[in-house]
């Protein structure tokens, strides 16, 4: 059962699917918003009031969700498989109010990323482990997103990644098989 580990919904409980997701485990989730908290305060970085978290390869909507729970006041989802979007739905309706949430079903890899960024303040990467050319995603982020927008992106030890030289990585912490990379504009 996977639940939200903090925050005002704090022990909700998510609906899951076996297949096609892997949900960020609590530990993970508590690490990453613990990090870019920290990052946040010592960089005088203002994450949640009237902010946005953009969660790219949503899966059942975890890390947004959990996001809302800690005080973003919006979260934008993407993903592209139909069976999981019905479950991200049902989560989102069970926890927020229908203008906290927007869900994009489309595969975002190609997608232009329409959407405004000036108040998105974190974005969350967590794609299907070694099979994306995730570099190529972070280049197209670069112009779209502001020096303050932290970002996430969780990935396999086996995936090779390549940080575009515009990203600063701040932080990179390994959970078993699994890398988190804490990136920001320079």
């Amino acid at each position: 059962m996977i639940r939200i580990s903090g925050g005002k919904f704090r022990k909700k409980k998510l609906a899951s699917i076996d297949n096609f997701v892997r949900p960020t485990s609590a530990l993970k989730r508590e690490a990453f918003f613990s990090i870019i908290e920290s990052y946040a305060i010592k960089n005088s970085i203002n994450l949640y009031k009237r902010k946005i978290f953009l969660d790219l390869f949503a899966g059942i909507g975890t890390m947004g969700l959990e996001a809302l729970s800690r005080g973003m006041n919006k979260v934008i989802f993407f993903e592209n498989n139909i069976e999981v979007i019905k479950v991200l739905r049902k989560n989102c309706l069970s926890i927020c109010n229908n203008d906290q949430f927007q869900i994009y079903e489309e595969d975002i890899i190609h997608s232009k990323l329409e959407v405004e960024f000036k108040n998105i303040s974190v974005i969350y990467i967590d794609p299907p482990y070694e099979k994306y050319n995730l570099t190529k995603l972070l280049g197209n982020l670069l112009n779209k997103i502001k020096n303050t927008t932290l970002i996430g992106l969780e990935t396999s030890v086996n995936d090779n990644i390549e940080i575009p030289k515009n990203l600063n990585l701040f932080q990179k912490k390994t959970y078993g098989k699994t890398i988190i990379y804490f990136l920001k504009l320079f």
